[in-house]
């Protein structure tokens, strides 16, 4: 676990919310080492091909984020955050 990683309260409070496999596609990585990646990059500004090896493959985190930016998880994600302050 890196120093910017999500702790276990934030993980619990994102999880419920977050899409569930429908295993057409196999199994998906898991969820929360995604996140931490993406949020490595926004807080880093590095490029997707030079994140850290904790988070997994870099194509996996880009496509996860592009996927989720495109249909709204990650805004549903903000108004949950947003309703849970």
């Amino acid at each position: 676990m890196g120093r910017s990683d999500l702790s276990d309260a934030e993980w619990e409070r994102l999880r419920p919310f977050l899409p569930v496999s429908n295993r057409r596609c196999g199994r998906w990585r898991d969820h929360r080492q995604v996140i931490d990646g993406i949020l490595h990059r926004v807080r880093t500004g590095v490029q997707w091909r030079d994140l850290p090896e904790r988070s997994g493959p870099w194509k996996t985190v880009y496509e996860r984020h592009r996927l989720w930016s495109a249909d709204g998880t990650w805004e549903r994600l903000l108004q949950q955050v947003q309703a849970a302050a």
